[in-house]
């Protein structure tokens, strides 16, 4: 099943990591990352906002609808080049994330969702963040809360994602990002809201455990669920600063110091 323009299936594959709209099977993922850009918009609004870590270029899409200009970093060729041809809103430099192309202070806010744990130098990367922002800039680093992506896992253990280098806690995150010289101003967590919370208990405990199984067995998506997933809004996913040890990801909110 699809919902939205089936084109963008065909330009950038799947790569059991990357998040990809237009797809119901990749709803809930989609919708999740989505819930955050949305909640970042309106503090972009006729900003200079640089996404470090573009992905397929939704996100930045979406804040280009409303910032001054958005600039997306993106390191994959392959990634870059569909990113420049699918949001012409969006200016997509290819770039490694540990040295940005960008002049210091030079932007208004550093956007990266979904990044930081794939990198095996976050310090640097967290410097380079707050190197281009201007006095009174902010940096939005979201990232998904290792005690429930991976529940059990120590702070050195390495992740069961082969996609990530270092999964975080609110504090360990927190602590990266003051000690690149930025001054945390909100520390909030992505929850499920009443809707997805009710889609939990139909589906065994966990709408998320429920797809992963699915996914890792090969077997056909059983209707109910197939149709659940697809239903699934970013509406459907609230961020609160409370019960964060609870939380599915982290949202960091940080400034340069006055």
């Amino acid at each position: 099943m699809t919902h939205g323009d089936d084109d963008h299936r065909a330009r950038l594959p799947l790569t059991g990591e990357r998040t990809v709209p237009g797809l119901d099977v990749e709803n809930y993922w989609f919708r999740r990352h989505e819930a955050v850009y949305l909640a970042l918009a309106p503090g972009c609004a006729d900003a200079v906002v640089l996404d470090a870590g573009v992905g397929e270029g939704y996100g930045a899409a979406l804040l280009a609808r409303s910032a001054r200009r958005v600039v997306g970093l993106e390191l994959d060729p392959a990634v870059a080049a569909h990113v420049g041809a699918r949001y012409p809103s969006v200016s997509t430099v290819r770039a490694d994330l540990q040295a940005f192309p960008v002049a210091d202070g030079s932007v208004d806010a550093v956007v990266n969702l979904q990044v930081i744990e794939h990198l095996w130098d976050q310090p640097g990367f967290l410097a380079e963040c707050a190197r281009v922002l201007r006095p009174g800039g902010r940096l939005h680093c979201a990232t998904p809360n290792r005690l429930t992506f991976s529940p059990g896992a120590g702070p050195d253990d390495r992740p069961l994602n082969p996609f990530h280098t270092r999964e975080l806690t609110g504090a360990e995150l927190a602590a990266l990002v003051a000690d690149a010289g930025l001054a945390v101003e909100s520390l909030a967590g992505l929850h499920h809201g009443p809707g997805l919370r009710e889609l939990d208990a139909r589906h065994g405990g966990s709408v998320i455990e429920a797809q992963i199984a699915l996914a890792l067995s090969g077997q056909a998506w059983p209707d109910q669920l197939a149709a659940d997933v697809a239903g699934v809004t970013a509406g459907d996913f609230v961020l609160r600063d409370d019960d964060l040890d609870a939380s599915l990801d982290l949202l960091v909110t940080a400034v340069p110091p006055a």
